[in-house]
């Protein structure tokens, strides 16, 4: 087989007309020619971190659209899924994507769960770590969230990073803030990646200790702003809702890299030959020996995706994917009760004192970073009642996993006015997590979730809506388009009900994530990240 075009040589900075030699899925030889192209040929691109959960699609319904956006290869880590269903999880995500033509790259959750204050469906200890890594198909140790483990040495997490050694596979970090010598001791048992920076003195502490550093731009995180002019080595995703991979994926990331003055050849090396090199894949170049994974792209400022070929078979080409999904089926994870308004309201320790003054969660806008505050709430017939006026409301978690617990608390920066939000997606452990003005509005959420076992729900005054999700509480068996438009339509209606956040659902999911700073809230508490410790709810009361 033979593709001739205007080739793009990740190694030199060139473009030049030639042709590419294919045998059996694997480049044999390029030569240069004299003739004249349209097309640019570019090696396919390679998302160095992504969950696919988080697009809320089974792997097989992912590759259907990513396949369309010039993406050949994802580094996966299905950390998601593990804390809900463990190795059967993660056995599930891997038949899913096996007859897929995108080539999945697996990494080893390194953290189930990701911290013990709150309540996981599973537990993958070193052992589980091994069986994995020993395997062709998981390239590495997957992010490493809870860096105090490292710094203190604890056992568990040390013998995870050894296993990872042992294989001689790269391990994955996943340290926000982390500095001077807590960094350093992190840095020294091996982890060698970073998709946490926050600014770019962060990112540039790191990178002069090793590091390779992720430009994370995905559904809430968005830095390649920041970070465009500094020393770097990925553009990822990480997490990406429908709406956004429907519309395109790590094309877009490099249209907008170039836009803001990045050398396309930088760029471009940043999604292909930088992944491929650093998790050891046979891609990520037009080169002698390489899987022949190629992506026809229009130019190098729009990135306009025009044909796709992997293993040496066109897969995509004149707009049109030449592969359909069958996903798998899962049964249902949720094992939660009903609830009743009751359960989500917030007792103050005295029933005669008129108010308390609260400990409480801030949204930092297009960050999973919180901030922390306190609010004077007025407290009626013993209950503390949020204020929609100071924008204080009630956040809930419900632990989904058999034993029922709850834990009920304040948060501002929603802006929501009336109604609640929630949704079974809430990294790590996936424990629904809910929002609202009131209680019983949060109850009648969390029980449609119920009912669809797994999913997303908004509820007002004037309005009902909802996605299921039955895969594992995180995933819907229905294509991009699907999910996709009502995935949307649902921060439409989040926007109406008085919420300015740009991703409602994605910042809602990330408020239960007890490994980022600096405030969370997880089933069993309201927890402070720096401290490593729960924090009272109720400060004092008047």
């Amino acid at each position: 087989m033979i593709i001739r075009g205007n080739i793009l040589n990740v190694f030199t900075d060139e473009i030049y007309p030639g042709e590419i030699k294919i045998n059996h899925g694997i480049i044999e030889s390029i030569r240069e020619v004299d003739d004249y192209f349209n097309d640019i040929i570019v090696p396919g691109f390679i998302d160095a971190h992504i969950h696919i959960e988080s697009s809320m699609l089974t792997p097989s319904r992912f590759a259907e659209i990513a396949l369309r956006h010039g993406t050949t290869g994802v580094v996966c880590d299905p950390h998601e899924i593990a804390n809900v269903m463990g190795m059967e999880g993660i056995e599930y995500m891997l038949n899913d994507a096996k007859f897929a033509p995108l080539r999945f790259f697996f990494t080893a959750p390194s953290c189930v769960p990701s911290t013990h204050f709150e309540t996981s469906g599973a537990r993958i200890d070193s052992e589980d770590i091994d069986f994995l890594l020993k395997r062709d198909d998981f390239v590495a140790l997957s992010e490493v969230m809870d860096y105090n483990g490292v710094i203190t040495d604890d056992e568990e997490v040390i013998s995870k990073i050894n296993v990872a050694k042992k294989y001689d596979k790269p391990i994955d970090g996943h340290a926000p803030l982390l500095s001077g010598e807590s960094l350093q001791k992190y840095v020294r048992y091996g982890i060698t990646t970073e998709h946490e920076c926050v600014s770019k003195a962060e990112a540039l502490e790191k990178k002069r200790l090793g590091m390779k550093i992720m430009i994370r731009e995905g559904s809430e995180a968005h830095m390649l702003e920041e970070f465009s002019n500094i020393p770097t080595d990925f553009i990822v995703t990480d997490d990406l809702k429908p709406e956004e991979l429907f519309k395109g994926h790590l094309n877009v990331r490099l249209r907008k890299a170039v836009d803001l003055g990045m050398d396309p050849f930088e760029a471009i090396r940043k999604v292909t030959l930088n992944p491929a090199e650093h998790y050891g894949l046979n891609c990520g170049s037009i080169s002698p020996g390489r899987n022949a994974d190629l992506v026809f792209i229009d130019n190098l400022d729009d990135f306009r995706v025009k044909r796709v070929i992997i293993n040496g078979n066109t897969i995509f080409k004149k707009q049109k994917v030449l592969y359909r999904a069958n996903p798998l089926p899962l049964e249902s994870t949720l094992k939660v009760e009903c609830k009743t308004a009751n359960d989500f309201d917030v007792k103050a320790e005295n029933p005669n004192h008129k108010s308390a003054v609260v400990n409480l969660m801030r949204v930092v806008p297009n960050s999973i970073v919180t901030g922390r505050g306190q609010a004077k709430l007025t407290v009626d017939k013993g209950t503390v009642i949020p204020s929609v006026f100071e924008d204080v409301l009630k956040v809930s978690v419900v632990e989904r996993y058999g034993g029922n617990t709850i834990c009920n608390s304040f948060i501002s920066g929603f802006g929501i006015k009336n109604g609640a939000i929630a949704s079974s997606v809430s990294h790590d452990s996936h424990n629904i997590i809910v929002v609202g003005t009131n209680s019983q509005y949060m109850a009648e959420a969390t029980n449609k979730i119920i009912e669809n076992k797994g999913g997303l729900v908004a509820i007002s005054n004037e309005e009902k809506m909802d996605l299921a999700l039955p895969i594992a509480g995180l995933m819907s068996d229905c294509s991009v388009v699907e999910v996709a438009k009502v995935s949307a339509e649902l921060n439409e209606m989040v926007y109406r009900m008085g919420c300015s956040l740009d991703s409602p659902f994605t910042t809602l999911s990330f408020m239960a994530l007890p490994v980022v700073p600096e405030v969370k809230i997880t089933n069993r508490g309201l927890f402070d990240v720096t401290k490593n410790e729960f924090m009272d709810i109720i400060n004092h009361e008047e």
